[in-house]
């Protein structure tokens, strides 16, 4: 399917959606508490109903009501071994950790998007840690024999994923003795473990921390029931915050301006660059703004890439965006992706390994790839409403994180056409 992208002026109120990393790092505790628990204002995506068909499949009872989930779990078991994740990464590498804990013989599944990010490192924790585990390569589907985790002390790079991190901290407290986990480097996009150890602390798990979080201990202990209600989601939310900016004037409520969640950071980089920002209780207007150019380090919040890059677009100057490195590993290449996008809307963008410098100016309509990227495919979206006449390819990938998104742009006044 395919978005045709007319030169618009948005104006209006949203409600951001739910955040997909929460109601996915619930989802899996519910399913480790023994007890009934209930997840309020749920995420309904691919990726979060990816977490609640595996939990399911594993013998977790889950109903899904008007605008909540019911989850009965803390008897998880083998009785379906093999556990198809979709394109969710964090499924796929937290309940790879998981199962790593529950007797029995497990594969983990991918969609394509997923089956090319690497997992190797998750892999080669859990070896250390006495799990016969391996993949295809460096990439899913994981295969691995679930036992008994006697637990211990596992050494693991900061400076990948987080995801592997946090996928080690929900296993921890199943294991016999508990676990340690030690980073040989700082954590990058640190905000992300942070909100797993807000989770799970929230169903009752007690981690301790370093104070350079290079240090996280978690003892054996059980996962309790509780009623989890789910914060708006930042990064969602990024994309109407810069729209407003960029084109216009828009009110996002349902965001939480004290939020764990590191592209909360977005309100920083637009009040840098100029933009025109009012605050009400959960609500946030932006009104466009001659907005200028920013320096900013994404290292931990690399979810706004596409986002800033767009926005340093149409700002006055060169922006330099660092931090960028692992945005070449997600659902594409994004820093190939934003360069060559750009590049072809006539923006000047100068590419190295861990930075973008985008010199803003006036883009012109084109046909941009998504390279089926929802973030890809949302950011240039932006773009399409100031240059007009531009075309996004397989448009339908936003229901990765976003089903309702090009509905929700087409109510503040987006003109778009969709077509098949």
């Amino acid at each position: 399917m395919e978005a045709s992208i007319f030169k618009s002026e948005a104006k209006g109120q949203i409600t951001a959606p739910s955040s997909k990393s929460y109601t996915i790092r619930s989802t899996i505790c519910a399913a480790l508490a023994n007890g009934e628990s209930t997840i309020i204002h749920p995420l309904l995506s691919d990726d979060t109903l990816a977490a609640l068909d595996v939990i399911g499949k594993m013998g977790a009872v889950a109903e899904q009501h008007k605008d909540s989930w019911r989850i009965s779990g803390g008897n998880l078991d083998n009785r379906n071994s093999e556990l198809y994740c979709g394109d969710s990464a964090a499924t796929l590498r937290f309940m790879t950790a998981v199962c790593a804990a529950i007797p029995g013989h497990w594969k983990l599944t991918a969609g394509d998007s997923l089956s090319r990010r690497p997992v190797k490192p998750l892999i080669a924790a859990l070896n250390r840690l006495g799990i016969d585990c391996s993949a295809e390569g460096d990439y899913p589907p994981v295969t691995l024999t679930g036992k008994a985790v006697r637990g211990g002390t596992v050494q693991m790079e900061g400076d990948i994923s987080s995801q592997y991190i946090s996928a080690l901290m929900l296993m921890a407290p199943l294991t016999a003795e508990g676990l340690t986990i030690e980073l040989s480097t700082a954590p990058e996009s640190l905000p992300y473990i942070l909100m797993t150890r807000d989770c799970m602390q929230k169903y009752g798990i007690a981690i301790s921390v370093s104070p350079d979080v290079s240090i996280l201990e978690v003892a054996k202990q059980a996962y309790t029931p509780i009623r989890f209600v789910v914060e708006g989601d930042w990064s969602s939310a990024s994309y109407f915050l810069a729209l407003g900016a960029m084109a216009g004037a828009i009110e996002v409520n349902n965001l939480n301006t004290e939020s764990l969640q590191g592209d909360s950071k977005m309100l920083d980089i637009l009040n840098d660059m100029g933009a025109d920002i009012t605050h009400d209780k959960d609500a946030i207007k932006v009104s466009r703004a001659e907005l200028k150019a920013v320096d900013v380090d994404l290292t931990d919040c690399i979810d706004l890439l596409p986002t800033v890059a767009v926005l340093a677009a149409t700002a006055s100057g060169t922006s330099r965006l660092s931090g960028i490195r692992r945005g070449r590993i997600k659902e594409s290449d994004r820093v190939a992706a934003i360069s060559g996008g750009l590049r072809s809307m006539g923006i000047p963008v100068q590419q190295e390994e861990n930075l973008l410098g985008i010199t803003g100016s006036t883009p012109k309509g084109t046909i941009i790839d998504s390279m089926n990227d929802h973030r890809i495919a949302m950011a240039f979206s932006l773009l399409g409403c100031v240059a007009g006449n531009t075309v996004i390819t397989d448009a339908e990938c936003v229901s990765k994180t976003f089903p309702e998104y090009w509905n929700t742009v087409k109510k503040i006044g987006v003109k778009v056409e969709m077509n098949e």
